[in-house]
């Protein structure tokens, strides 16, 4: 075998180990179970109903370890942006807002399919949509990230 074609082998040995590890983490990393109801049925609330509270007045989500800030003490923007998920919009980005937050970051629960959603909680100033994001789970969870998925806390949307 030449050089070059034993090159060509072993990148594409080396390409084919990457793909298989890749998709053999995905396949264990959503099989492993998360704390908290996992039923991939869950839908949102309805547009104009609440999507904080919990069954028993707690504030949705705190199961997940994460912070619990009010809305209140959160960026004016996401305030406004709370304010049109409970209408059902308009977003000032229709393309990207209420679309699935597939949570690659696995900051989140883990949980099946179309079950969070994400918008965009504006940044004054900034050219493009900015780092923020409101994330709303089928439980009625709300959660935000003021820098690009890195990092969430639960909002409590009632204060």
């Amino acid at each position: 075998m030449t050089p070059g074609r034993r090159l060509s082998v072993a990148l594409i040995g080396l390409i084919a180990l990457v793909v298989f590890g890749w998709v053999f983490k995905d396949l264990t990393s959503s099989s492993t179970p998360s704390s908290g109801p996992t039923s991939s049925s869950a839908k949102p609330a309805a547009p104009g109903k609440s999507t904080s509270a919990a069954p028993g007045g707690a504030v949705a989500g705190t199961e997940s370890g994460l912070d619990v800030k009010p809305l209140s003490s959160l960026p004016s923007q996401a305030a406004d942006t709370w304010k049109l998920i409970e209408k059902n919009g308009p977003f000032p980005y229709p393309r990207n807002d209420g679309v699935e937050f597939q949570n690659r970051e696995k900051r989140l629960p883990a949980k099946a399919g179309d079950y969070y959603k994400e918008y965009t909680v504006p940044t004054p100033g900034s050219p493009d949509r900015g780092a923020r994001r409101l994330i709303t789970g089928g439980q009625r969870e709300v959660y935000y990230t003021g820098d690009h998925y890195d990092s969430f806390v639960v909002v409590d949307v009632r204060k």
